[in-house]
């Protein structure tokens, strides 16, 4: 009795040699010039998909550019304190504590004015 499991000779179809003996040839089959096209709901199905795509990419793009920019922001914003910081010790080395005081409430207000 023959099990169902085995394959039959039919179903392993080897083309084994060539007549002219170049086996390393790929093997030539019938020309069909419409196999490769495709019906147009397939294109368009493939196009919306392709642009779903391309907007999600560009929308993971902006934010992880977003994220970076804020990075940048911060960085270049507490420079700018520290470097505020630092000159407000040296005014406070040369002058009076209260005086540097009423400079930086100044300062602030026409900071406040100009934005």
């Amino acid at each position: 009795m023959m099990s169902n499991s085995a394959p039959t000779a039919s179903a392993l179809t080897t083309p084994g040699l060539r007549k002219n003996g170049k086996q390393w040839h790929p093997q030539k089959c019938a020309f069909r010039p419409t196999s490769g096209q495709t019906s147009y709901e397939k294109r368009t199905a493939g196009r919306k998909a392709m642009t779903a795509m391309k907007a999600k990419e560009k929308e993971m793009k902006d934010e992880k550019e977003n994220e970076r920019q804020s990075r940048i922001q911060a960085i270049k914003d507490k420079r700018a304190a520290k470097e505020e910081k630092e000159r407000y010790e040296k005014m406070a080395e040369k002058m009076h504590a209260k005086r540097v005081e009423r400079l930086k409430r100044r300062e602030k207000r026409n900071k406040l004015l100009k934005s």
